[in-house]
């Protein structure tokens, strides 16, 4: 049996890898998103979700793969981010907004982290700064993946662990017994 904790650390790791690769290489490796997602319905079978459970994290995973794939097809986004984020969202399923928020202020501050370095980059006396800065480069792409990895972060930590539906359900016993 794994330890309820162990699913979520993993799972928060291989975001944080996702993250990593992001600013790297600006690419979200299908087998780590895979993973992502595997993971998901690993701790979903260990807390003992519902089948109405079940459908609001599917229906949230596919509501953002719908509006990922849109702003990919404008070119708005990269197609490792679309499937992230429809992964992340799989994991927050009713939690979503909060998510959202996370998701939103920290691309933000992505985003102007690059419009920085490309400030940087027209001052002969910073020239030297943006050049060690090259991995968030403009050129390169805004890693939004980084902003997902953080959101994935808090949608897994949001999530119930295992023995917090146990207590649950005793809680639930004792209250209709009395």
């Amino acid at each position: 049996m794994i330890a309820p904790g162990v699913v979520k650390a993993g799972a928060c790791v291989t975001l944080i890898m996702l993250a990593g690769s992001d600013l790297r290489m600006r690419r979200l490796p299908n087998v780590a998103v895979a993973a992502f997602v595997a993971l998901y319905f690993v701790n979903a079978a260990m807390t003992g979700f519902g089948r109405a459970s079940w459908d609001i994290h599917l229906a949230a995973g596919g509501a953002s793969l719908a509006v990922a794939a849109l702003m990919f097809r404008l070119g708005w986004l990269g197609g490792g981010d679309a499937k992230l984020a429809a992964a992340v969202f799989l994991w927050a399923g009713p939690e979503s907004w909060p998510v959202l928020v996370v998701v939103s202020l920290c691309g933000l501050l992505v985003a102007l982290a690059v419009l920085a370095v490309a400030g940087m980059q027209g001052i002969p006396a910073l020239a030297g700064v943006s050049r060690r800065l090259d991995w968030i480069a403009p050129a390169r792409g805004v890693p939004y993946g980084v902003a997902l990895a953080l959101g994935g972060i808090v949608a897994v930590l949001l999530q119930p662990t295992a023995g917090h539906c146990a207590t649950l359900a005793m809680f639930r016993l004792f209250g209709e017994s009395t």
